[in-house]
């Protein structure tokens, strides 16, 4: 067996080596082990034994000034006008004539918790002239309505309201005269003449901000008429205030009730059950509709309801600039045994607050 010299050479040289590198480790795994500190001890040995002592450090908040406002109001002011000319010589068939229109519309409404109350004013009062003839109201209606409810679920609630309705201006009977000019005749209504106080207490359905349907279960509506030209007489009545008959070929006739108010009366309860449907919904871009629907059946007779659909269209043209279709069918067998109905197409400057 040969033995390479020069490789036991090297590998006796290297023991000296091998054992001083074993025994720093050692010395090193000594020393870590000396400097590891008992979980039960303390790492400054000179505070060992002192409590610990925290201090309690006061951050100071800034205090804010916040306020939760549970009203929205929301209010629009609208002026219409309408006019036309023509020259004296003008052939082709027209008449001088001028209309305006103006409006106040404000709707305030206060939400906390389930309950939520609305209040809305709608009033518009227009005249119309043509030539020849006297200023006339075309559009004059005051409309007030309250209501308080409490929501039951997310889409129905209680209720209770009131509404009171009118007009501003005097509405007369016309005809012409000697010369062919207007002249007034009668009055047909005036502010209070009548006056409607309604309130009504049921269920009402609302699945969202752009639809309600109201049941009025249980309803009264007050009927007034205070102007002693519009109350309702009987012939005898009639001929004291007036000296006159209503109807001169019958003597015996009066005036006969007018508004549901019976001659002799100027006052008129009812207890009635009454639906009412409002719709304000954005049907397009800039495009608006908004309509009310009520229908008042009285307990005494269901079978003689009165209806009233109010509707508008309105588009707005700019900031300003408003364009509006509106129009009212009404039936009310106390009034007239016919449908009676108006038009009206506007173009207008209308102001919406808040913008």
């Amino acid at each position: 067996m040969l033995i390479n010299k020069n490789n036991m050479k090297i590998k006796f040289y290297l023991v000296p080596f091998l054992l001083l590198m074993l025994g720093f480790s050692i010395a090193q795994a000594q020393d870590l082990k000396d400097l590891r500190v008992k979980p039960d001890s303390s790492l400054n040995q000179k505070e060992a034994g002192k409590a610990l002592n925290v201090k309690n450090i006061n951050v100071p908040i800034p205090k804010l000034d916040l306020e939760v406002n549970y009203w929205k109001h929301w209010t629009k002011l609208g002026v219409n006008f309408n006019q036309a000319a023509f020259s004296d010589n003008w052939q082709l068939g027209g008449i001088n004539s001028w209309a305006v229109l103006g409006l106040i519309w404000h709707k305030s409404e206060y939400n906390k918790n389930n309950f939520n109350f609305t209040t809305e004013l709608d009033m518009k009062y227009g005249k119309i002239r043509n030539e020849g003839q006297m200023a006339k109201p075309n559009n004059d209606r005051i409309f007030w309505d309250n209501k308080l409810s409490y929501k039951l679920s997310k889409s129905w609630a209680i209720y209770t309201s009131f509404t009171f309705e009118s007009q501003f201006d005097n509405s007369y009977t016309y005809a012409k005269n000697a010369d062919g000019q207007d002249s007034i005749t009668g009055v047909k209504s005036s502010f209070m003449s009548p006056g409607y106080f309604t309130e009504s207490l049921g269920l009402e359905y609302k699945p969202d901000n752009t639809f309600s349907l109201r049941f009025g279960t249980g309803t009264a509506r007050q009927t007034i008429i205070l102007d002693e030209r519009i109350k309702p007489r009987s012939a005898a009545a009639y001929f004291q205030r007036y000296g006159v008959y209503p109807f001169p070929k019958d003597p015996t006739k009066g005036t006969g009730d007018k508004f549901g108010i019976e001659e002799g009366k100027n006052f008129k309860n009812e207890l009635a059950f009454q639906l009412t449907a409002i719709l304000d919904r954005n049907i397009a871009k800039n495009i608006n509709l908004k309509a009310r629907y009520n229908l008042f059946a009285d307990y005494q007779d269901m079978n003689d309801p009165a209806h009233r659909l109010d509707a508008t269209f309105s588009a707005k043209v700019t900031s300003l600039i408003n364009v509006s279709l509106g129009g009212t069918l009404l039936y009310d067998s106390a009034m007239d045994g016919n449908i009676q109905w108006n038009q009206a197409l506007a173009v207008g400057v209308l102001l919406n607050l808040p913008k």
